[in-house]
C-alpha cells in the first residue's frame, strides 16, 4: 500500500482546516454578535455545503476558480500556472468541507457566552476588539476546538469537491479517498482495505476527541 494519498491527505487536511477555522471563527463571530440585513442568508449560504450534493458544489467552485474565471486569471497571473486540478484545489475544497462545521461550533459557542461579561468588559474601557480577543474568544475556546475537530474530520473524507477542481493525478492531487476510489476500481482490494481501516481509525480518533470536547463545553456551560 502506498502512504503518499494518506499523507497528502493530511496535509491537505490540516491546512484546509486552519484556513477554515480563521476564516469560520470571523464568520462565527459576525453571525453570533452581529445584527444585519441578511444574516439568515448568509447564515444559509455558510450552511449549503453541508447539504448540496458534491457534483453541485464542485461544479460552482469550479466555474469560481476556473481558468475563465477572475480568480482563476488572478491566480494564474500571479503564479503562472492555473488554480485548477492543483494542490492548492484541492486545499480549497476540502477547506469549504470543513467550513460549516467550524461556523455552526463557534457560533454556538460565541452565543453562549454570558453578556454580562461582555458588557463588564465594555464598561471598564475595553474596545470592542479587545472584548472579542480577551473575553468571547477565550471563552469559546473549547467550541471552537470542537468545529475545527469536525471539520478536520471532514475535510479528510472529501471526495466528490476534490475530484472536481483537484482531479485524481497519482502523486500530485490524489487524496486517501480518491486512491480507495481507484483501488475498488481496480480490484487491488487488499490496498482499499488497509487505507479503509486507516480512514476510519484517523476519523474516528478526530470524532472522539470532538464529542470529548463537546461534553467539556456541555459541564462548562
Amino acid at each position: 500500500m502506498s502512504w503518499q494519498p494518506l499523507l497528502f491527505s493530511l496535509q491537505v487536511a490540516a491546512t484546509a482546516t486552519v484556513i477554515a477555522t480563521v476564516l469560520g471563527t470571523l464568520v462565527a463571530a459576525l453571525l453570533a454578535r452581529g445584527r444585519f440585513v441578511g444574516r439568515d442568508v448568509l447564515d444559509a449560504l455558510v450552511a449549503a455545503p453541508m447539504v448540496l450534493p458534491p457534483t453541485v458544489l464542485g461544479y460552482y467552485l469550479l466555474v469560481a476558480i476556473g481558468r475563465e474565471s477572475a480568480i482563476g486569471r488572478a491566480w494564474e497571473a500571479l503564479t503562472g500556472s492555473p488554480l485548477v486540478f492543483t494542490r492548492s484545489a484541492a486545499v480549497l475544497a476540502a477547506a469549504i468541507a470543513a467550513f460549516p462545521f467550524v461556523v455552526k461550533s463557534g457560533r454556538a459557542a460565541f452565543e453562549a457566552v454570558d453578556p454580562a461579561l461582555v458588557d463588564a468588559a465594555a464598561t471598564l474601557g475595553a474596545s470592542p476588539s479587545r472584548v472579542f480577543v480577551t473575553v468571547i474568544l477565550p471563552l469559546s475556546r473549547n467550541g471552537l476546538l470542537v468545529g475545527a475537530t469536525l471539520g478536520f474530520a471532514r475535510a479528510l473524507g472529501d471526495f466528490g469537491v476534490t475530484l472536481m477542481v483537484a482531479g485524481n493525478v497519482p502523486g500530485h492531487t490524489q487524496t486517501a479517498a480518491l486512491a480507495i476510489y481507484d483501488a475498488v476500481q481496480a480490484s487491488r482490494d487488499r490496498e482499499a482495505r488497509a487505507m479503509v481501516a486507516v480512514m476510519t481509525c484517523v476519523a474516528f480518533v478526530a470524532l472522539y476527541a470532538g464529542t470529548k470536547l463537546t461534553r467539556r463545553v456541555e459541564r462548562s456551560a
